[in-house]
């Protein structure tokens, strides 16, 4: 009983926050003002309150002057982008069918996702032409390279490919990248073991529904997002070495929220 009451109350606290937020998204987006990022960003806030997820920040994110930065991430949960939207005003690289689907779909649209068609081997240029278009005119774009969620307790290889998907190592990106390491690290404000951390991790054999009932379930969930040193790009670094560069300093800050530093 208890548990249907709490589903009923996140519900409708979270179908409230939208009715209120979202017509001033759709006006402010029509009219391209930049205050629409910090839209996205409230609601995303509103969100982790509703679902009881504390985010801790370590670092912070780069401004470069002038542009956006291109930000690369572990990915564990569809959580993933509702912490890091309360974190910073992004937008996200996302598969091209995600467009598709029911909730996640709308929910990318609403945050402005860059879909790119990672079959599309002519369109590759196309592709980072917009994702550089997008930095350049002030938008920060997140990037998940394992191309799939881990558990949570360790990340995959990052896949220089979805890299040079975006022009990265060949200058078309002229951004900075920034690595981005995020651990759910606490439930009911202890630490959360290596055991439970799947808790927050969605598989992608897990259907959505089942994970998000059993989020509702587990309302004290506390989640580290620390954002690394910046990884500027040069002509005499190809994609694979940019990689490797980013995928080692996400793994050390991985480490170090996992081990409670």
């Amino acid at each position: 009983m208890m548990f249907f009451l709490r589903f009923a109350l996140v519900a409708i606290a979270a179908l409230l926050v939208t009715m209120v937020l979202l017509p001033a998204h759709f006006v402010t987006r029509w009219l391209k003002h930049p205050i629409r990022k910090q839209i996205e960003v409230c609601w995303h806030r509103a969100i982790c309150k509703i679902l009881g997820v504390k985010v801790e920040v370590r670092g912070t994110m780069v401004q470069p002057s002038g542009h956006g930065v291109l930000i690369a991430a572990n990915h564990i949960s569809w959580l993933d982008i509702i912490v890091l939207g309360s974190v910073a005003p992004i937008s996200f690289v996302a598969k091209n069918e995600i467009k598709d689907w029911a909730l996640f779909g709308s929910l990318a649209k609403w945050q402005e996702s860059v879909f790119i068609d990672r079959s599309a081997r002519l369109g590759v240029k196309a592709q980072a032409d917009i994702i550089n278009q997008r930095l350049l005119a002030g938008d920060n774009i997140v990037l998940f390279p394992e191309g799939t969620t881990s558990d949570g307790n360790f990340i995959y290889p990052f896949k220089s490919s979805l890299f040079g998907a975006l022009g990265v190592g060949n200058a078309a990106i002229s951004s900075p990248i920034q690595p981005v390491s995020i651990v759910y690290n606490k439930l009911c404000g202890l630490p959360m073991g290596r055991f439970k951390r799947p808790l927050a991790a969605w598989p992608g054999d897990i259907e959505i529904g089942p994970h998000l009932l059993g989020v509702i379930s587990e309302p004290h969930l506390g989640v580290v997002v620390s954002f690394g040193e910046p990884v500027a790009q040069s002509e005499a670094m190809n994609r694979k070495e940019i990689t490797m560069i980013v995928q080692t300093r996400v793994a050390e800050m991985t480490s170090r929220a996992l081990r409670g530093r």
